[in-house]
């Protein structure tokens, strides 16, 4: 399953400063329908994505029955993105199931 959407960056402070890109209501909702089959634990969803020219695999986190998508260090720097810029993400669901 594919997805493509854009997103604002946010920032989580806790221990450490974290960044995501919230998945927007829509796209959510198409992925809560595969969750089963994409979910290895935890309500966590196995995806690889792409920002710009970065390809990376990570975990959507279920927040408040939507998705927030983490963004490394590794992507995000190169690209200078920090909390407040906006973001084109294409992403795909590695579905686990048959």
């Amino acid at each position: 399953m594919e997805i493509d959407f854009t997103g604002r960056v946010i920032e989580w402070r806790g221990p450490a400063p974290y960044y995501f890109v919230p998945v927007p209501d829509e796209e959510s909702a198409d992925i809560r329908e595969v969750a089963a089959m994409a979910t290895y634990g935890w309500g966590v969803i196995p995806v690889r994505a792409r920002i710009g020219e970065a390809d990376f695999e990570t975990s959507l986190f279920p927040k408040d029955g939507g998705y927030l998508l983490p963004l490394k260090n590794a992507v995000r720097k190169p690209h200078g993105l920090s909390a407040g810029d906006d973001v084109t993400v294409r992403m795909t669901i590695r579905l686990s199931g048959p």
